[in-house]
């Protein structure tokens, strides 16, 4: 017996989901004191006439910054606002029809029969009709869809609204600036990771109330969950990518490389819309992606525990034993953010990145003592798991190391997708190096770049499944994707502080701040940048785990008990799969270039006929490249969206479970390896172009200034990679994980009618 008690555990999940909650609306409080508007002289306490003599001291008191600055929030907030309005319309209409196939699909596995049947595992109990089964499965895939939409929207909501706060901290110095944009941050991390956490907790005792003891069936309709997360993730991650990518390509190709203007000029007709892009994509997007990524390891872990001992036994506490990880690193990402915000403060530059980094290390060396913990509390010393048709033993240290062996793994990744992209580091500088013969060249050394940094991730991700499958099964693999996710507050802050630094330096360049602000902003964003890439390397690395341990819950179901590569029937998806990351990439390539292509010819169409643009007197037509990105990407979000939610289906249902075996096989090997590489080489160019433009090194200024060859070169470099980091590469994590949740939602479909083709030749 495990020394938690089942009352104990009732109590505790929902508490740190709470406290969670509690934090983040402590840290936006905090973040809204820094006010918006002109402060009146009359009224400031010793503080604020501190701060107050600082901006005067420096000039920079001016009551037109502050409104501009103001103005210019207004304008991105609303573009964002409207587009993820505009996108959850359409998203809307695709989830009802989905809702639908999924309940038709899963009813018409007993004909929509509403007796009672035998347990698919435990064949001497009932379970409950399939027909109520469907109609769970469907209520929990809008619950997911709704929780997914809910965390994107208030991510961009939180970053809409502290991007200028930041730009105004940064007059009194970089270190105010860093903590209200990682506060900031951290408001969207604790959201997400406690609202998905709580809302699954929820769901899972309603359910109990109409399945009792029938755990199997409960946990089955469960799945739906992650399905409906992840399918709203990938139209999120996918139109915001297209969206900002072809803002961001038009603003660089035109304003940069043609017209030598600065990044973020106010001159620059895409600028608005190059801002809106960066909350809509980086934060909206990234945030329904690792929403998704938990609710799915979530999933995987508690439908594979429902066939185990925990389930059989209707052990509660050891049941919820995934949730209750995500509880303990809930608490402890809260410890971690105080480190950043209240233990430690920032007072140079070169102590951002650092204090980033320490976020990493600090939550992972705490989270390795809670799991430990929570292992020895919630679980009984031996106990047995689920193993293709056999009850495999496991101790209560085994799991412990599943889940620390994936939470390490993590750390691992986190830190060599650092190690290639950030301009601290040789390959990165050899990239900016190779721009002084051309872009030629340095495209050729990024995509080396990119290639190399597969390696290390690979084999971290190779060892933490070959360890934990060999402890716990299946179910080791789903807890180490968990015990990676376990530190999801603290990522996502980190996350999220780098669109808000990239919006709060364009605020500032926009506001026509001193060149001093805009140096401030553009270290807090350097350094966002690296830390986004880490978030990707993260988000890739959880996908890669999620997606195995859902193939292995979908091969469970469907009744498979081996997949023979040496079959036909396996080999043919095995091809296909390993395909389709490449048929998705293509299409979302294409989407952003067909964009960006229209979004040239109208920033070049209003430089050459609104009189005075370029001298700063004629005032540019925002609001139309914000409406050729919106219309763009909505319309392009649709086919590869498409792909990845039907290619399942058709493959399941017309040649059946050992074909959709090899698919999901085939996508999850090639998928992780294309979305690395991409990430990392479009991280890798991006900041080799801001090691140019920083020149903080000698060699840094023999490459530079900005509007030399070199530059130009790298900017080009940049503009290639930018689709390559921000849409295709972390949508390539959405696929491999959708199509195996999805499979696993319409397994029993697949196993009862699937393979029509076959039956029929």
């Amino acid at each position: 017996m495990a020394i938690l008690s089942d009352a104990a555990t009732e109590v505790l999940v929902p508490l740190a989901a709470l406290v969670g909650i509690a934090f983040a609306v402590a840290q936006w409080v905090i973040v809204s004191r820094v006010k918006l508007s002109p402060s009146a002289g009359g009224d400031r306490d010793k503080d604020a006439l501190g701060d107050a003599l600082i901006e005067e001291e420096e000039g920079l008191n001016d009551h037109n910054v502050v409104v501009r600055c103001a103005e210019i929030q207004n304008a991105i907030a609303e573009g964002a606002t409207s587009f993820l309005f505009t996108e959850y319309q359409y998203v809307g209409i695709f989830m009802s029809i989905f809702a639908v196939v999924i309940f038709v699909f899963l009813g018409s596995v007993e004909g929509f029969s509403t007796r009672t049947h035998p347990c698919t595992y435990s064949k001497d109990k009932e379970c409950k009709p399939a027909l109520f089964n469907a109609l769970f499965s469907t209520v929990s895939f809008l619950l997911g869809a709704i929780t997914s939409v809910v965390s994107g929207f208030l991510g961009m909501k939180i970053a809409t609204y502290a991007n200028a706060r930041t730009t105004l901290e940064a007059r009194k110095g970089v270190g105010k600036a860093f903590i209200t944009a990682f506060r900031s941050g951290a408001v969207m991390g604790f959201l997400l990771a406690s609202n998905g956490l709580l809302v699954l907790y929820i769901t899972i005792n309603l359910f109990k109330l109409y399945y009792g003891d029938d755990w199997e069936g409960l946990f089955e309709s469960i799945t739906g969950y992650g399905l409906g997360g992840s399918s709203m993730a990938l139209f999120g991650r996918v139109g915001g990518g297209i969206y900002t990518k072809a803002a961001d390509v038009g603003a660089d190709l035109v304003g940069k490389v043609e017209r030598n203007i600065p990044e973020d000029d106010p001159r620059n007709p895409a600028v608005i819309a190059d801002n809106v892009g960066d909350n809509v994509g980086d934060i909206a997007g990234m945030g329904s992606d690792l929403f998704g990524s938990y609710a799915e390891s979530s999933c995987a872990a508690l439908v594979v525990a429902s066939i185990s001992s925990f389930g059989v036994n209707h052990d509660f506490t050891g049941m919820c034993y995934p949730l209750l990880v995500s509880s303990v690193g809930i608490i402890v990402c809260l410890i971690t953010t105080l480190f950043a915000t209240d233990f430690f403060e920032i007072k140079a530059v070169k102590e951002i990145e650092p204090a980033l980094k320490k976020q990493l290390i600090i939550s992972t060396a705490l989270m390795t003592v809670g799991i430990a913990l929570i292992s020895w509390l919630a679980l009984p010393a031996k106990f047995t798991i689920f193993n293709f048709g056999e009850q495999k033993e496991v101790s209560n240290w085994g799991l412990f190391l599943c889940v620390a062996i994936g939470l390490w793994a993590g750390l691992i990744i986190g830190y060599v997708t650092e190690y290639y992209t950030s301009n601290a580091y040789s390959p990165v500088q050899d990239v900016a190096d190779a721009c002084r013969t051309g872009a030629a060249t340095n495209v050729i050394f990024g995509l080396a770049l990119g290639y190399k940094s597969v390696i290390i991730p690979i084999f971290a991700i190779a060892v933490g499944i070959y360890v934990s499958f060999t402890i716990a099964a299946m179910y080791g693999i789903a807890v180490a994707a968990l015990g990676m996710l376990s530190t999801i507050a603290t990522g996502l802050s980190i996350d999220a502080y780098g669109p808000i630094s990239d919006n709060a330096g364009g605020i500032a360049e926009m506001a026509g701040m001193s060149h001093r602000i805009r140096e401030r902003t553009d270290a807090l964003d350097a350094a966002g940048n690296t830390t986004a890439a880490i978030g990707k390397g993260f988000a890739i690395g959880s996908a890669a785990l999620v997606s195995l341990a859902l193939f292995g819950a979908f091969v469970s179901r469907a009744g498979v008990k081996v997949v023979d590569v040496l079959s036909p029937k396996v080999i043919i998806g095995l091809v296909v799969g390993a395909m389709l990351p490449y048929w998705f990439s293509a299409m979302t390539m294409k989407s952003v270039g067909s964009a960006a292509l229209e979004m040239v010819e109208e920033v070049r169409r209003q430089f050459n006929t609104i009189p005075g643009l370029m001298e700063g007197t004629g005032k540019p037509d925002y609001a139309n490249c914000v409406k050729i990105s919106t219309d763009a990407s909505i319309k392009q979000m649709i086919p590869p969206g498409a792909l990845v939610m039907l290619t399942p289906l058709v493959v399941g249902t017309f040649f059946g479970v050992q074909t959709l075996s090899g698919v999901l096989a085939g996508a999850l090997v090639s998928g992780v390896q294309v979305a690395i590489s991409a990430s990392n080489t479009g991280g890798a160019w991006d900041n080799a172009k801001k090691y140019i433009e920083a020149g903080a090194s000698e060699h840094a200024r023999s490459l530079g200034p900005k509007g030399s060859d070199c530059h130009k070169a790298a900017v080009i470099g940049d503009t290639i990679g930018d689709p390559l980091k921000d849409t295709s590469g972390p949508s390539l994590n959405i696929l491999i994980k959708l199509m195996a949740v999805e499979s696993l939602v319409f397994a029993p479909f697949f196993a009862t009618h699937g393979g029509i083709l076959f039956k029929l030749f």
